[in-house]
């Protein structure tokens, strides 16, 4: 059972304190997963990979709730020691400036998942398959998509002259709303939906 928030503890107070998530992420085309904690899975499975919903399988992935920093961090160290001697080299595709280049693992997927099962059981709650956590997390953020493309892409990413690095940012975000099977025309001003629709045409 997920123990309760003692205010006295130093890792309870400022941004330690809260909900916080043990994450384990397989890549979706080999054999490898990245385990780690986050306040923010989203952001962070964002700042691994630009096309993460695509690189990681987000049908196998899965969090489990603690409920401070702290508390997920045990959870980690108790993971990675169950599957030490399956620790692996990141992906050359893993932002390096992320720091992501710790903490992967092959051959590990089992191990975890079971352990993490008995932590479910145990009271903590698991979130697998990841998809419909994820999608809710941007279902919350939508309503800054339609100022936030506005501002980021200039009138000649949107005439189709340039695509710049901002421009693939922005095409990355909304291509993981729409792998998330999110409508995006109420979403977007017309001159963006259509750039995207165009963006994505073979």
């Amino acid at each position: 059972m997920a123990r309760r928030i003692d205010p006295r503890e130093p890792g309870n107070r400022g941004p330690s304190r809260g909900r916080s998530y043990l994450y384990v992420l397989p890549c979706a085309y080999e054999d490898i997963l990245k385990l780690g904690f986050s306040r923010d899975p989203l952001e962070r499975m964002q700042s691994l990979h630009p096309r993460w919903f695509e690189f990681f399988d987000l049908d196998r992935a899965f969090l489990v709730e603690a409920e401070t920093v702290r508390d997920a961090r045990d959870l980690e160290l108790g993971l990675a020691g169950v599957v030490a001697d399956h620790n692996a080299p990141a992906p050359l595709v893993v932002r390096r400036e992320a720091a992501g280049h710790t903490e992967w693992y092959r051959g590990a997927y089992d191990a975890l998942a079971t352990t993490a099962q008995a932590l479910a059981a145990g009271g903590y709650v698991m979130h697998s398959p990841l998809r419909p956590w994820l999608r809710q997390r941007l279902m919350e953020r939508s309503d800054r998509l339609f100022s936030w493309t506005l501002a980021v892409l200039s009138a000649d990413a949107l005439d189709g002259v340039v695509v710049d690095s901002a421009a693939r940012a922005v095409a990355d975000a909304l291509d993981a709303f729409a792998s998330m099977d999110i409508d995006l025309d109420p979403l977007l001003a017309p001159p963006v939906l259509e750039w995207h629709r165009s963006m994505r045409r073979p």
